[in-house]
């Protein structure tokens, strides 16, 4: 089995996880809990590539620009992989985002990852005026986009000629420090087209609050569609709520839901909660995506307890997961 490791997601304000502070005192929050996680032993963070919080919830929070915000937070850490959930392969030309890449994984000296996918939020597309095509047309687009980064960081020169991108005497210097290159990490869970592009070009697969079973079946799938039997790791973005007791699960929803939501109600609209709860919980959650294959957890903490977060790494890295 393949190591298995442990990511954060970058407070950011997708989900209202930045304090009711002035823009500048978040990012400073943001980069403190970067640099705690490296403190205490998360392998990698990551931030969302999006414009507008998740559905404008709430509709005037800051939101930080995903690649402006790793860059920035990328100087103030030494181990940590950086990598996004995943970029918008619309919002950028393939050969601008190949060299946006090659430039952090430089800036990281080797920690940089791509994670790339075709999106979904259309009401971002028409707020920013993106033209929002068919989902066909989108993992396509995806799927030239690949190769043509991949030739960028790997050739002198990349030629590609495609029906959505095309490039003549391409250059891109300085190339990634990662040999070959950094890892891709496709993301999605359209299981007809996107996982074929999945197993055709990612180096990891991930798929964003997804249960065990739907983890397994689409393990199962891209494993017909990978016919040159290539290695792929599984990763997932997970809701993570953990507390030192049970009993304050309840009280801590209240805090952070829309809505007055049970334990129960919540626990079913965050991958069927798994990973809500104590420490202990957390470790019984994330053993059934170890049973599946997965190897690669990215925790997007619902409510940061500081105290839990320092130990957190320390704990689960010691549990029967890893023996």
């Amino acid at each position: 089995m393949s190591q298995i490791r442990f990511g954060i997601v970058i407070p950011q304000g997708w989900r209202n996880d930045l304090p009711q502070v002035s823009s500048t005192q978040q990012f400073k929050y943001s980069k403190g809990i970067v640099i705690e996680a490296e403190r205490v032993g998360f392998d990698s963070v990551y931030a969302y590539d999006h414009f507008i919080p998740h559905y404008k919830y709430p509709s005037t929070g800051n939101f930080f620009e995903c690649f402006t915000l790793l860059s920035a937070i990328s100087t103030f850490t030494k181990k940590l992989k950086i990598g996004q959930i995943v970029t918008c392969n619309s919002y950028r030309n393939p050969a601008l985002l190949a060299k946006m890449v090659a430039t952090l994984d430089v800036i990281t000296n080797g920690r940089t990852e791509l994670g790339i996918g075709a999106k979904w939020y259309e009401e971002e597309y028409s707020a920013y005026g993106y033209q929002y095509f068919s989902d066909i047309t989108r993992i396509l687009q995806l799927e030239e986009s690949i190769q043509i980064i991949k030739k960028l960081w790997t050739q002198k020169v990349a030629d590609f000629h495609g029906k959505y991108y095309s490039t003549k005497d391409a250059v891109c210097l300085p190339k990634p420090i990662q040999k070959s290159h950094p890892i891709v990490m496709v993301g999605g869970s359209g299981e007809k087209y996107l996982l074929k592009v999945a197993a055709k070009y990612a180096d990891r697969y991930n798929l964003y609050y997804g249960t065990p079973e739907e983890m397994k079946r689409k393990i199962s799938i891209l494993k017909e569609y990978n016919a040159q039997k290539r290695k792929i790791e599984y990763s997932i973005v997970l809701p993570c709520l953990v507390t030192n007791k049970y009993e304050e699960v309840e009280k801590t929803i209240k805090k952070i839901s829309r809505v007055d939501m049970t334990v129960d109600q919540f626990k079913k609209s965050v991958a069927g909660g798994l990973t809500v709860g104590t420490i202990d919980d957390i470790i019984n959650g994330v053993s059934q995506y170890v049973n599946i294959g997965v190897s690669h957890f990215i925790f997007h903490f619902l409510h940061l307890d500081q105290n839990i977060l320092k130990k957190f790494p320390r704990v689960i890295k010691k549990s029967k997961l890893f023996f």
